[in-house]
């Protein structure tokens, strides 16, 4: 069981939610703006936050943007909107996974349960090195020459599960199971992903190679 914030001034989205959320034996937490999620996350420390990006008082992302100040708890954005700016903002600021209205709650918690999964993994991987990009997976660190690479939680998720699957081709159905725990459809999600992954890999962006009509493959050569 986790404890889950859900933060939407949509009460019926909230209400939905909550209901499935209590049948898949969460705890469920609400707040009606991004100020409410702030104060909500500092007291009651959740395990998840599903925020929405258009609110009154405070959005989502300027609440975001103080919650990672003292908080590092996965968080799903929620949005009316697509665009790919909005995503880019979503995922530089650290979210887990970005999901456009509508949407179905029974999907919202196959996400969820995805996300959850591998926040609870357990460290103690080691090390991975390709040249001067090294990967430290106990500290969930990346350096490149040296100097440590920014990157958001779920380009580091992203990263490792290339490493981990090194050499090998990867659909982009298995690795959206595989990270999201859904086929990607018409989400551009990984898109997303692959291009902020790329920018933080500098030099190495070229080992994350694009198969046409298929997925990736990260090579070692």
């Amino acid at each position: 069981m986790a404890k889950l914030l859900i933060c939407d001034d949509e009460k019926l989205l909230r209400q939905s939610l909550t209901r499935y959320a209590l049948l898949e034996g969460h705890q469920v937490l609400e707040a009606e703006n991004g100020q409410e999620a702030i104060a909500v996350c500092k007291e009651k420390d959740p395990d998840l936050l599903i925020l929405d990006i258009m609110m009154p008082e405070m959005d989502g992302f300027s609440a975001l943007k103080k919650i990672r100040d003292f908080s590092d708890l996965p968080v799903i954005m929620l949005s009316a909107k697509g665009e790919e700016y909005d995503r880019i903002i979503a995922f530089e600021l650290g979210v887990d996974d970005y999901v456009v209205k509508p949407f179905s709650s029974k999907e919202m918690m196959l996400r969820v349960e995805a996300i959850l999964r591998r926040a609870q993994k357990k460290k103690g991987e080691g090390k991975y090195s390709l040249g001067d990009l090294e990967v430290d997976f106990d500290r969930k660190e990346v350096r490149l020459k040296g100097e440590e690479v920014p990157m958001a939680p779920m380009e580091y998720t992203l990263l490792s599960y290339f490493i981990h699957h090194k050499n090998k081709a990867r659909s982009r159905e298995e690795i959206m199971r595989d990270l999201w725990g859904y086929e990607e459809g018409e989400d551009r999600t990984l898109d997303t992903h692959i291009k902020l992954l790329r920018k933080a890999l500098g030099p190495y962006a070229k080992n994350l190679v694009t198969l046409r009509s298929y997925g990736y493959r990260f090579d070692e050569k």
